[in-house]
């Protein structure tokens, strides 16, 4: 009779939650068109496509999404992708397109993409996206060394496109005369430049362009160009090389109206050649020769603070100037950072006596989050803390460390900033399992000197790892 009763339950809640089911999937298809449009453009167009299998209702949508994204990949057979785009192709029949990402990994005849670039470029596109590698994309960690797409010229005569996104072995070679003249976001990703001006003459046809990002690989061909835009806002130059000896290159910059700037990869001449009075925000992530000697690290220090003395007027800056031994003398700083309220800073044993002395000249600082990179082969580089009063930002009232591990100049570091940050009310210590929070509490919380108002917390959670 129990038993009975319990099946008879089961069955009732089995039933509820499938009516639950169809009520809900119910709820779905009878929003407006209009919106299941804006949730499929979210998708891959293979995705989107395959909803037409959950009713009638479902089936034309795809058709009449204002986005299409075609992707392929190395092991998919290059003619199955090439039908699928052509069907596509055919039955979508949206008027126009807000978006358009083609993406080719395996091999394919550059006449096919000329005809589908040229599809989207008639719906008046606004965001292109293309990746494409003719002769198939290389395994990660290796240059492309196969074929150009050379980019169809009917490209460059597009009025619409807002965003574009360049990626892979695509070749880049702009005609002396066009213009773009709604395009504000271009993203240029270790494509191939034909001359040393295509970057130049790509964006002088850009009159109203604001967001610039480049992605080089310094191995192929030109390594040497000029960027000049008046109404640039934001900045991404990263320069990557799979060479144990990076190659030399020059990069000017024209852009007195920028606000962000973001540097990644291996540095070496970067000049700038109007003040930067409008930035906000720099980030700079400094990657260092394998090849390291001392003739390195003069170079590079003489290079790292070339180009922090352009962004002494940002407000928010993050910092890791590298990795390798100390850079060059550290200590002296070529100008005051007044402006800048928020230091992120990621700190190795050999860039200590980098932010020490960093922050001697940051007056205003307000906030400081460290991040420590573990690294146990460097030599330490640290400079004394001086013991005058007044030397740190006297706005000091955050300051985070992810990463501690109790070592002798960490703890001193630490000391240091919660006995002379008078205006300190926030302190974060994340550390590693191996230490014990009860441990690193009683030790900071025996420090003289230490402001009554400060709130220390020390959270477990770091990821540096344990050295033996």
């Amino acid at each position: 009779m129990c038993e009975s009763s319990a099946q008879s339950m089961s069955k009732c809640t089995e039933l509820t939650l499938n009516r639950d089911a169809v009520i809900d999937t119910d709820r779905i298809s009878n929003l407006p068109d209009s919106l299941l449009y804006h949730i499929l453009s979210f998708l891959p167009t293979k995705e989107a496509v395959a909803t037409t299998i959950l009713s009638k209702r479902w089936k034309p949508l795809w058709t009449l999404v204002p986005t299409l994204d075609l992707r392929d990949n190395r092991w998919e057979k290059p003619k199955c992708f090439k039908y699928i785009v052509y069907r596509v192709l055919a039955l979508h029949i949206a008027p126009s397109l807000r978006g358009f990402r083609l993406t080719c990994h395996s091999p394919c005849n550059s006449f096919h993409l000329d005809t589908w670039i040229h599809a989207a470029l008639a719906r008046n596109v606004q965001q292109l996206h293309l990746e494409i590698y003719l002769d198939g994309r290389p395994d990660d960690g290796h240059d492309y060394k196969g074929k150009d797409f050379k980019l169809p010229s009917s490209l460059y005569t597009c009025k619409t496109v807002v965003v574009l996104e360049l990626r892979g072995g695509i070749f880049l070679d702009p005609p002396p005369s066009f213009q773009f003249p709604s395009l504000k976001i271009l993203r240029l990703s270790k494509i191939i430049y034909g001359s040393m001006n295509s970057i130049l003459t790509l964006i002088s046809g850009c009159p109203v362009l604001e967001d610039l990002s480049v992605v080089r690989v310094t191995t192929n061909r030109v390594i040497s160009f000029k960027i000049k835009v008046h109404t640039l806002k934001r900045l991404h130059i990263g320069f990557k090389s799979y060479k144990p000896e990076p190659p030399d290159y020059n990069l000017e910059i024209h852009t007195p109206a920028l606000e962000y700037f973001r540097f990644s990869g291996h540095l070496r001449n970067i000049v700038f050649h109007e003040k930067l009075a409008h930035l906000i925000e720099a980030r700079v992530n400094i990657y260092a020769p394998e090849d390291w000697t001392r003739v390195y690290e003069i170079y590079y220090g003489d290079r790292v603070f070339k180009l922090l003395r352009a962004l002494n007027n940002a407000k928010f800056l993050s910092l890791f100037p590298g990795d390798k031994e100390c850079i060059a003398f550290g200590s002296i700083y070529p100008s005051m950072f007044q402006n800048v309220v928020r230091l992120n800073f990621k700190v190795t044993p050999s860039n200590w006596h980098v932010l020490l002395a960093l922050l001697l000249v940051a007056p205003n600082l307000e906030v400081l989050d460290l991040k420590k990179d573990y690294d146990n082969e460097n030599r330490l580089c640290w400079m004394e803390l001086p013991d005058a009063p007044g030397c740190l930002s006297s706005r000091l009232t955050t300051f985070n460390f992810d990463g501690f591990e109790k070592l002798d100049h960490e703890v001193k570091f630490v000391k240091y900033i919660l006995k002379e940050a008078r205006a300190l009310n926030t302190t974060t210590i994340k550390i590693p399992a191996k230490l014990s929070k009860e441990d690193v509490f009683e030790t900071l919380s025996m420090f003289p000197g230490l402001s009554t108002t400060c709130l220390i917390t020390v959270e477990k959670g770091s990821r540096v790892p344990y050295a033996p």
